[in-house]
């Protein structure tokens, strides 16, 4: 039985993810997927809690190494680290060396990059976490396949690539000279950042809306700052858009629509403003997907975590960048990917296999996961536990609409809270579904989105509107009465 017959096997039957924290997907040693099914889990794992991580399998890479890649680094160590000295590795010697300059100013240490492995890095162990925090914050990350073929001394030739930046181009309905694959979502988006920061150095940039969390770090750690605008309507979008066509900013940043509230701005508007005043726009549009939104109607390029709808398992780890081929940008901004992504393409090439392969059923993986969120989200409105959810069918529907496309739908993610926010933890453990982070899977997801992404920053998030005891939910490709019996049991536990 092959790993996606499988998955759907296990739709139907909740009772596989309580078994242990870091359930991987069977048949699969490279899942990125971790399962926390109980808010004590969740805070153990916030709090780096010994007894909760040991028993962690898998998890998000960027934020857990995977045990294969752990097992490689601690190899390397082995023969070339010293004592109090850690190895980890980014995806490319450039990187490494963007690690070490990061490294250093935040941490006041020297490193060493290793002479004949140039993206592997010597870190003193009190500069660690920040060799860490790059890893998570850039996505420029090795992958547990390229650890395992390293452990192994397979082959690890990037020229064994051939077709896939083509494949996914067609995938991702752009011409393959404007379709560039990243190691990750992150990568695209820091990337993309670094080439607009080059261009225009002393800008800041300017992000529109609250977006997923490291896509503010990098703009508020690299780079000469950012302008955050979390109400991006009425007048806060009026001045906005006054700074855009001044050309005050390097780049304007957006999440069509946002995570984890689900806001679309103005994006007409934003196009408008930006052409007016010279400024690149970029987009990603990671939460509901090309196929139901069209953000290179006005985008000058557009980011993607290709983890996420397209490759839709959790056992890979991608991103992409799509430039808009009539942009004012598009011939300078290619020629700088194809400086950054030589040869369209990052991945590593059986990360890039595993995507193609996953990407086959994209078309059907979104359409049904569209149709059952609607479900989710009118069953969620109709409870009267219920205080509010965020979804694009009624979340600034209007702007959405203006970039949805004919055939598009409303995407499978949906945000909500409860009027007493202290069942918050008894509907997340009574509710039968994979818990953890990440989106846009076969099956579906829940997490406890601000206690994972803002754990150690939850007033702030309070005070943009994200509640703590807001509760995320990716809707998967699971029959539609098995979905509504799950939360219709969870539900009533609350009563």
């Amino acid at each position: 039985m092959g790993q996606k017959a499988q998955v759907r096997d296990l739709l139907r039957d909740p009772a596989w993810q309580e078994k242990d924290v870091g359930f991987p997907l069977p048949d699969s040693s490279h899942a990125c997927v971790v399962s926390l099914p109980t808010w004590e889990s969740v805070i153990g794992y916030e709090e780096d809690d010994a007894a909760i991580v040991a028993r962690m399998r898998a998890g998000y890479p960027r934020f857990f190494i995977h045990p294969i890649t752990a097992r490689y680094f601690e190899g390397v160590e082995a023969r070339v680290a010293n004592k109090g000295e850690r190895v980890i590795a980014y995806s490319s010697e450039q990187a490494a060396r963007r690690a070490a300059s990061y490294v250093s100013e935040q941490a006041g240490v020297t490193v060493r990059q290793l002479s004949e492995e140039r993206s592997h890095l010597v870190v003193p162990e009190s500069g660690y976490a920040a060799a860490r925090d790059y890893w998570r914050h850039t996505g420029e990350i090795i992958s547990s396949r390229q650890a395992e073929d390293l452990i192994s001394g397979r082959n690890t030739d990037p020229g064994l690539a051939g077709g896939q930046r083509e494949s996914m181009a067609r995938v991702l309905e752009v011409d393959p000279q404007d379709a560039f694959l990243l190691e990750s979502g992150m990568a695209a988006i820091f990337t993309l950042f670094r080439i607009i920061t080059e261009r225009r150095p002393g800008l800041k940039t300017l992000q529109l809306c609250f977006p997923y969390v490291d896509a503010l770090k990098i703009q508020e750690q690299f780079g000469a700052g950012v302008d955050f605008v979390n109400e991006a309507t009425g007048e806060e979008l009026e001045q906005a858009l006054r700074g855009i066509r001044s050309g005050r900013y390097a780049a304007v940043f957006c999440e069509v629509p946002s995570n984890p509230l689900l806001h679309t701005v103005n994006l007409g508007a934003v196009a408008d403003a930006c052409h007016e005043g010279g400024v690149p726009l970029l987009v990603d549009d990671t939460v509901c997907s090309h196929l139901n939104i069209d953000t290179l109607a006005y985008a000058d390029a557009a980011s993607t975590s290709l983890t996420k709808w397209v490759s839709g398992v959790g056992d890979v780890l991608a991103g992409s960048i799509r430039l808009r081929n009539d942009s004012q940008f598009a011939d300078e901004f290619r020629e700088a990917l194809e400086r950054e992504v030589p040869g369209g393409s990052r991945l590593y090439h059986r990360d890039g296999d595993a995507l193609v392969q996953n990407a086959s059923d994209f078309h059907a993986r979104v359409t049904e996961c569209n149709r059952n969120g609607l479900q989710v989200a009118s069953f969620l409105t109709d409870q009267p536990e219920v205080s509010e959810v965020w979804y694009p069918a009624s979340t600034d529907r209007e702007a959405y609409e203006a970039i949805r496309r004919p055939n598009g739908g409303f995407g499978g993610l949906i945000s909500f809270t409860l009027k007493e926010a202290d069942k918050t933890a008894a509907l997340y453990e009574a509710m039968q579904f994979c818990k953890g982070p990440s989106l846009g899977t076969d099956y579906t997801l829940l997490c406890p989105y601000t206690m994972l992404a803002h754990y150690r920053e939850m007033a702030w998030a309070r005070s943009c509107g994200v509640s703590e005891a807001l509760l995320r939910v990716s809707v998967g490709r699971e029959p539609e009465e098995v979905l509504l019996a799950r939360l219709k049991s969870a539900f009533s536990a609350l009563r």
